[in-house]
């Protein structure tokens, strides 16, 4: 069964001229074909007969029993099915948790979707058969785990004496408080079953973790909620981060209790990783944010664009974000700093969105939305941000693109870019105006991409 391309070609950019569109079509491809789930796969893994070689890495296929994959994440099916193609009949099997709508067609690992990114029923029963799956393996077993963005949130099997509703409460309370996805997953792992290593001590197979890292920086413990990696973080962490964003009273009551009680409580053995427990357990990152920059820097040099990547990741509230490359765009066009046109600017990170109020959107429209203000009345100059995944908060948008003319075409319709703003309400605002791109799910996730296109 042949693997299909990933989703680049069909985006939809509403209301930008023809040039715009076709610039921001060919970098939008360039970065998402860069982080392609598959071809990292391809890339990184290479077999020989029955030696697998991943980075200075060197597995001798015929030494294990079963070769099994488990894995989560909006990226995984695309992994686990490039990763059937180069073992065939290697691989026993496996399972993947993956978001409604994510599923890829495999031949032997089995898919299950779930909810994301509030967790539902679904994920805390395919968890727990992942874990069931993870602990009948033996020391003569290899485990290939797949972790991509979004495994944080299906990976749900709650600690004992919690439910689901108290694990969706507390996430959901964070998704809206501005917390970062660090954070978010610091209070995820100490109210779960499976996060913070707990998969890595639940078999005794050597584990092989393959990454397609949604985290800035890629630190292990993070990316997933690190369920193969030993915890670094403590329950006083977790609720540091409830007490810092005013959600500590706002969660469950037996959420509070697990948390407190486990402070007088030593840490359990299982979660202590041994040296021998350290050479067994592996992990390797295929590919993340800055490779999708150097893939749209390539494409821009293509386009006759000077490409300057930004050093620093975008971090910090979406709207601040949004008025510093406002800023930097008007700086390009006024006084050609830091480079004359024509440039591509790339950027990435994952700016936050505190939500106050019912508005719709999502970081990157509210970004870019921000940046509006500062193009009024430039011409040959654009900004752009996208979610790699395709979705930018609760939305079926992508992100958003806009120009010097943004603010005009807001005015004719009576529309304030300020309220807009204030209600973080940006998705109805570009819903109203134009400017959405709209992917659809594209089969990666590894952040967020920003453009800034002066010509």
């Amino acid at each position: 069964m042949s693997l299909p391309p990933l989703n680049t070609t069909r985006a939809i950019i509403q209301h930008a001229n023809r040039d715009t569109k076709r610039i921001l079509k060919s970098l939008l491809s360039a970065g998402l074909n860069a982080c392609d789930p598959a071809r990292a796969i391809a890339n990184t893994l290479h077999l020989t007969k029955n030696r697998l070689q991943v980075h200075d890495l060197h597995y001798d296929l015929t030494r294990y029993g079963r070769i099994v994959c488990v894995g989560a994440g909006k990226a995984s099916a695309r992994m686990a099915r490039a990763l059937e193609q180069m073992l065939g009949n290697r691989l026993e099997g496996g399972m993947l948790i993956v978001p409604d709508g994510h599923g890829v067609p495999c031949d032997k690992v089995r898919m299950f979707e779930a909810a994301h990114p509030a967790p539902d029923g679904r994920g805390v029963k395919a968890t727990k058969q992942l874990l069931a799956l993870t602990q009948s393996l033996s020391q003569r077993d290899l485990l290939i785990v797949l972790l991509s963005g979004g495994a944080s949130s299906l990976l749900c099997a709650p600690s004992i004496g919690l439910t689901l509703a108290d694990k969706r409460r507390t996430t959901q309370l964070l998704l809206r408080s501005g917390a970062t996805i660090h954070e978010i997953n610091v209070v995820r792992k100490h109210l779960s079953a499976i996060k913070g290593g707990q998969l890595a001590q639940a078999t005794s197979a050597t584990i092989l973790t393959l990454i397609m890292s949604d985290v800035l920086g890629d630190d292990l413990a993070t990316i997933g909620s690190g369920p193969t990696v030993t915890d670094p973080s403590t329950f006083q962490d977790a609720i540091d981060i409830l007490q810092q964003y005013s959600i500590w009273r706002k969660v469950s009551e037996p959420v509070q209790r697990h948390l407190q009680q486990a402070l007088s409580k030593p840490i359990p053995a299982r979660l202590k990783a041994t040296r021998q427990q350290a050479l067994r357990n592996r992990h390797i990152v295929l590919a993340n944010n800055r490779q999708a920059l150097e893939g749209v820097a390539k494409t821009a040099k293509l386009l006759g664009l000077k490409p300057l990547i930004l050093p620093y990741p975008l971090q910090g509230e979406a709207k601040e974000i949004g008025s510093i490359l406002g800023g930097l765009a008007r700086d390009l066009v006024e006084f050609g700093n830091p480079v004359h046109p024509p440039v591509c600017l790339i950027a990435g990170g994952e700016p936050t969105v505190t939500v106050h109020g019912k508005g719709r959107g999502g970081r990157a429209q509210e970004c870019v939305l921000a940046a509006a203000q500062e193009l009024a009345g430039l011409t040959n100059v654009f900004v752009a941000g996208f979610g790699t995944d395709g979705t930018d908060g609760p939305t079926d948008a992508a992100g958003a693109v806009v120009d010097g003319k943004t603010i005009l075409r807001a005015k004719k319709q009576g529309l304030s870019i300020e309220q807009a703003l204030h209600e973080h309400d940006s998705y109805t605002f570009f819903q109203q105006i134009g400017g959405h791109i709209v992917t659809g799910q594209t089969g990666t996730n590894v952040n967020d991409i920003y453009l800034i296109i002066a010509t």
